[in-house]
Order: C-alpha cells, then structure tokens, then sequence
C-alpha cells in the first residue's frame, strides 16, 4: 500500500465575516477510517483524488469515487468512511460565512444530492493546495485564504453550470443572476443590468425568480444589500452614508426608508442595538 499521510490546518480565528477558512488539509486514508456519526457546524467540501469510500448524509448511503466530490452541510447528521481494498486519498476545506450558503446554491450540490460527479481534472486539487499553501493566523493569511476560498468555490460553480439541464434553464437563469447580484451588488445596478448579464429579458427573469426563489430579483437584490448592510453596522465604525454606498445605495436617505422597511428599525438604531448586545455580552 502506499504510504498513509494527513496534513491539516485548522484557524484559530472564527470571525463573523462573509467567507471563512475554518480548516484546510489532504489526506490518504487507511483502509476503512471513518469520521462519524456526527454533525458539524460548517460547511466541509472534500474532493477524492484517488480510492472510494463512502458518505451517508440522514440515512442514505453514496458511493463516492475518485474524481468525485461531496459536501457536509452544518448540523446533518454524516458518517464517512474509506473502502476496505481501495481507500481514497481526499483534499477537503471547512468554511461558513454569509457568502457560503449563497455561492453553493450555485453550484449543483444539494441537501438531497451533495455528491457531485464533475470532471475538474488537477483544477480543484490545485485550487485546494492554494488554500492549505495559504495558511497562516495573521491577518495577512485570513484574508489570502479567503481569496483562494472564493478561487475554489467559483471553479465549482463554473463546471455546475455546464451541468444545467435543458427542462431546468429557469433555476439556471435565476441562479446565474444571484451570482451577478453577488460580486456586483456594491454598485448601483438595476434588475436590468442582471437581465442583460443573463442574457433573457427583465419579464422572463421575473417570473423564473418568483418560480424559484419566490421573490421579485429587485427584492432579492435589495435583501442581499439590507444583509451585507447589518454586517457593516455591526463590525465596522462607518457612517450611515458609507454604509449605503457600499452596499449599493447611492441615496443615503433611501438607504435609510429601505433598511427600516426590512428590519423594523433605523440603520442607526440597528448599530447601537448590536452595540448594546456586544457590551451585554
């Protein structure tokens, strides 16, 4: 047999951010090692390079193979383990943050189906090392180990969208648009620039949104700017007005009306609000 091995980091930081490394690593397992029953709380991607095993996610059982990818969904009940005669070799990256439910409704993972049979050649092994080559506490490191997070998730989510099929284009127009609402949403764009990035007309886009998401895209856009909003009021000391323009509102004053209508309260009432929870706590 070939020589075992596992390389591993966890980061001692958990910030309340929107994308973070909780742990990185690669490993070649012995024959029948195992991990669980248990649940985790974060997201945990683990792609096999070599072998197979087995992955069961709230009492169904999938073959995973090499080449193969699955996913661990925070607080599933998991259990996996390695083959007998042909244990796998697996490179995996635990994360969680206000981005990462988003970015993995892009890709064709599900609660249902979270193995996915995609041929990413060296492409997410590579994109994986980046991350483990990245490690490191300080600051510096956090952040370069999210921008290869953010590397690895966007490769899933290009080769999901190549696995689109023909009868479920309206979920594959909805989602392309999130994705454009998810890097764009800091600058003033329109339900229009989204249709126009998609490639169907607003009408169209419309109605594939309320099939799929039940949600207008104007509404869904604005709830994802009103999210990234509450994230700035409670971390950072920016006024009002910075706040609205990176999030998309170039109208302060409207910033204010939008954020009171979703949350019941003023963006400033809001930050003292978290404020007070943070000193109470």
């Amino acid at each position: 047999m070939d020589e075992l091995f596992k390389h591993s980091y966890k980061t001692s930081k958990r910030e309340t951010v929107s994308l973070a490394v909780y742990n990185v690593g690669f490993q070649r397992c012995n024959p029948l090692h195992q991990w669980g029953p248990g649940v985790r709380d974060h997201y945990l991607i683990h792609h096999v390079i070599s072998g197979k095993g087995y992955y069961r996610q709230n009492g169904t059982l999938f073959e995973v193979n090499a080449g193969n990818t699955f996913i661990v969904y925070p607080f599933s009940e998991v259990f996996y383990y390695a083959d007998e005669t042909e244990p796998w070799e697996y490179y995996w990256v635990g994360f969680s943050g206000g981005d990462a439910k988003l970015l993995l409704g892009l890709t064709d993972f599900s609660k249902e189906n979270p193995v996915i049979r995609i041929n990413f050649g060296d492409e997410l092994k590579n994109a994986l090392l980046d991350i483990y080559n990245s490690r490191g506490q300080s600051n510096a490191d956090i952040a370069r180990m999210t921008g290869k997070l953010y590397i690895t998730l966007s490769i899933i989510i290009e080769k999901s969208k190549k696995g689109e099929s023909p009868e479920n284009q309206g979920l594959y127009y909805a989602k392309k648009a999130t994705e454009y609402f998810a890097y764009n949403y800091s600058n003033p764009i329109s339900v229009e620039d989204a249709a126009d990035y998609t490639k169907i007309s607003r009408s169209h886009l419309y109605r594939v949104f309320i099939e799929n998401f039940g949600v207008s895209p104007k509404q869904y856009l604005t709830d994802l700017r009103i999210k990234q909003a509450c994230m700035l009021l409670e971390n950072s000391s920016l006024s009002i007005g910075a706040i609205a323009n990176s999030v998309g509102f170039e109208n302060s004053l409207y910033f204010s009306k939008a954020f009171k209508k979703a949350k019941g309260v003023s963006p400033s009432e809001y930050a003292l609000k978290m404020k007070i929870n943070k000193e109470q706590n």
